[in-house]
């Protein structure tokens, strides 16, 4: 039979006739779901290697922890006052009690969580506008670009934190008040960061590939460009978060916060309005004041451990830390 017979005749098989055995869909070796799960790991296999990444990031883990499991395992009710007021450290409350006989350790678990939680949340949602901002601006160009560049260059010379501080103190006190402040007052270097980078990479040649292969802007923006700028995002997020944390301890030491909500700067409110350093309460406003100190610098070193990394001058220097078959695999 010839070959032009034989083509007819597969062509006019039924499908009851084809084998079983016959792929209907011939799977993908490279699928992107693949890829991405591989890229994530080797990228968590890299940062982990990094001293300076795992200890930071082991101290970060240690405090979700206890924003997670601390208020199950407070000993005291957090607001609940007694006799037993600015008590040092003792066996039945380890660190003291204020001048309310409020238990000091249960306060900082229950202040745990909802700093840290803020912290963390406030953070993402400035580096998402921040993301969205800057890729939107860079890709596009023209028009948007130009409404866009505007607008974050008027919030880059607008001071973030007394604007804040005005802010805040014309709406309703609470965290989502100080949480949508914060955000609307810190995207804007972030942003104009990652716009110069998208105008650099969207005239790569994978960016044109992309583009003649028929796929959506959008689909173009998230899984092409910014895959390749993950790494600035994730030091831009880790920065945010620690200013964050000190804007949000600063505006609530201030009173600008719901002083009513425990957390580390409304226990370092109550500790300055009942003077505490002057009264010798050190037990008061140091265990407050120790964990933000240590979650910053905590955050502080995964910052310095991703610069590293990404940064090609310092790479050398981490490069013997990283294993041989890591280095095979960012190679190929």
């Amino acid at each position: 039979m010839s070959l032009g017979k034989d083509l007819k005749h597969v062509a006019t098989l039924e499908p009851e006739t084809i084998p079983s055995t016959f792929p209907k869909k011939f799977p993908r070796k490279d699928s992107r779901l693949a890829r991405l799960g591989e890229s994530l790991r080797l990228v968590w296999q890299v940062l982990t290697s990094n001293r300076k990444v795992a200890i930071g990031s082991s101290i970060v883990a240690f405090f979700f922890l206890v924003a997670i499991f601390g208020p199950l395992l407070a000993p005291y009710d957090p607001t609940a006052t007694s006799k037993l007021s600015e008590t040092p450290p003792s066996a039945a409350h380890w660190l003291g009690t204020t001048a309310t006989g409020q238990d000091i350790f249960s306060q900082l678990l229950y202040g745990t969580r909802s700093s840290v939680f803020w912290g963390f949340l406030t953070g993402f949602l400035v580096t998402l506008v921040s993301v969205v901002v800057g890729l939107v601006s860079g890709y596009f160009g023209g028009i948007i670009d130009e409404i866009l560049s505007l607008v974050t260059n008027v919030f880059l010379v607008i001071p973030a934190l007394p604007l804040a501080i005005v802010a805040v103190g014309y709406f309703p006190k609470g965290p989502l008040t100080i949480a949508l402040v914060i955000i609307l007052t810190n995207w804007s270097f972030n942003a104009r960061l990652l716009r110069a980078q998208t105008l650099s990479m969207r005239s790569r040649e994978f960016v044109t590939a992309a583009r003649a292969s028929g796929e959506s802007v959008w689909r173009i923006i998230f899984f092409e460009i910014f895959p390749n700028e993950i790494g600035i995002v994730a030091a831009a997020f880790v920065s945010t978060v620690i200013f964050v944390l000190l804007a949000w301890t600063a505006l609530e030491f201030l009173g600008l916060g719901d002083i009513n909500t425990v957390s580390w700067g409304s226990m370092l409110y109550w500790a300055q309005q009942s003077d505490s350093i002057f009264s010798g309460l050190w037990w008061w406003f140091a265990p407050p004041g120790c964990c933000i100190a240590l979650l910053g610098a905590a955050l502080a070193l995964i910052n310095f451990g991703i610069d590293e990394i990404a940064d090609p001058r310092l790479r050398s220097e981490i490069s013997e830390h990283v294993p041989k078959e890591l280095k095979e695999k960012a190679v190929t």
